[in-house]
């Protein structure tokens, strides 16, 4: 018997908005992968198809919030017959704690994929504090 981990898809979500929408279409929480280091906390957010100039990482008290859109695609003449990619926003918030050095977080998107670096902020080192005669 081979100890293999069957593949499970996580299907897209819509995100149920507590407020009215401005922009119409669906928005959606995209899936997010965080490994964690004694340095650093690293978030994997996948947010296929949307660029570098529709992405916005926001950071205001203690809360990251990202948001992405993507641009519409030229669709061929016809009335569609099928589709199974559905083409909306992206929204995600993060509550971050006081261990994140938050003015040293770093953001890389390529090809969907937007890759967050939080350094975690450096603890104090212990030191010998020398003491001198006055």
């Amino acid at each position: 018997m081979s100890d293999t981990k069957e593949l499970k898809l996580k299907e897209k979500q819509e995100v149920t908005a507590s407020a009215e929408q401005t922009k119409p279409g669906p928005v959606f929480t995209p899936n997010v992968d965080i490994f964690e280091t004694d340095q650093a906390i690293t978030l994997m957010v996948d947010m296929p198809g949307v660029k570098a100039h529709n992405l916005n990482v926001d950071l205001r008290d203690d809360t990251l919030t990202l948001t992405g859109e993507v641009d519409p695609q030229a669709t061929p003449p016809g009335e569609p017959v099928y589709e199974e990619y559905e083409i909306g926003r992206y929204y995600r918030q993060f509550s971050l704690s006081e261990v994140i050095a938050q003015d040293k977080i770093d953001a890389k998107l390529s090809d969907g994929v937007l890759r967050l670096t939080l350094p975690k902020v450096e603890k104090a080192a212990p030191r010998r504090i020398e003491v001198q005669m006055a």
